[in-house]
């Protein structure tokens, strides 16, 4: 960063995480699915998932404004932030790839999602914010960080296209569902006892700036 056109580095450790673990989990998640994890833990989930994005969570909260049924049972579900790339093949869906997009922009509908809604897991890249983090803690829910950059690869565990929702959105803004084998790893950087790794850096990186510049 640059102070009076002087160039000052700041470098900032990333929190140590110790005795991280490696779980196996099943949709639809329960409470105590969700209190066995803790930020710096590895996940793999099995069962059903759902992509949301964007045009997807609009829809979700204006039928539940409308007094509407939810399109699916989202009670323990893991809602995956994505959009993927489909194909026909023998009349089947199938998904060619499938990538996280930044979760910082379905903030707002957290609340909902995991308070009434039932949502169990959120999954995504780059974090969300305060709101979400009392929620989790509040309705005990995690979010985790799916990698990006190897949609390819976190198209592999994919079994099957069960259902698809709202077409009319686009392809990667529709409600995609599903079969999911071993998918992972999935990293836990927000739980549901209010720790966020996101926090833990953003609060060191601001300590650290505040002492770089006390004394300039």
């Amino acid at each position: 960063m640059y102070k009076n056109n002087i160039f000052i580095s700041v470098e900032i450790t990333i929190p140590r995480i110790p005795m991280s673990n490696e779980l196996s989990l099943t949709t639809p998640l329960k409470k105590e699915d969700v209190v066995k994890l803790k930020v710096g833990d590895t996940v793999c989930l099995s069962g059903t998932v759902y992509t949301a994005r964007d045009m997807a969570h609009i829809r979700i909260m204006d039928h539940f404004k409308e007094g509407r049924e939810p399109v699916e049972n989202f009670k323990g579900a893991a809602i995956f932030h994505a959009g993927p790339v489909v194909r026909k093949k023998n009349g089947e869906w199938e998904i060619v790839t499938i990538g996280p997009t930044t979760s910082m922009r379905m903030e707002q509908f957290s609340e909902i999602l995991l308070g009434k809604l039932g949502v169990k897991a959120i999954i995504g890249k780059g974090g969300m914010g305060e709101g979400t983090l009392d929620a989790l803690k509040k309705y005990c829910g995690v979010y985790l960080l799916s990698p990006p950059g190897c949609s390819v690869i976190q198209a592999m565990p994919v079994q099957r296209v069960l259902r698809v929702h709202w077409l009319d959105l686009g392809v990667p803004e529709a409600i995609w569902v599903l079969e999911v084998k071993e998918w992972g790893p999935l990293i836990v950087t927000m739980d549901s006892y209010g720790n966020s790794i996101f926090k833990q850096v953003r609060d060191k990186a601001l300590t650290r700036i505040s002492e770089i510049f006390k004394d300039k």
